[in-house]
């Protein structure tokens, strides 16, 4: 069964070898099937946003964060 982990472990090994475009993608499916990302996720998910240089993509996970509760989190600042 898939779960955030694994999720996260599939946008993390394309956001880690520079598959931005697919680790957005992943996370919008994830999203898709109600899984909620958490602070780990999210910290990924960012940081495909600036392999991309995808500003407009990376205020949309900024505010998913803000909503989500993690805004105060040591590890997603």
């Amino acid at each position: 069964e898939r779960n955030v982990v694994s999720w996260t472990s599939m946008i993390s090994g394309y956001a880690n070898h520079r598959y931005g475009e697919e680790a957005l993608k992943l996370f919008s499916q994830m999203q898709w099937e109600t899984v909620k990302p958490d602070d780990i996720t999210f910290v990924i998910v960012l940081k495909a946003c600036a392999g991309l240089v995808a500003l407009e993509q990376g205020k949309d996970i900024h505010v998913s964060i803000i909503k989500s509760g993690f805004e105060a989190d040591d590890f997603v600042e």
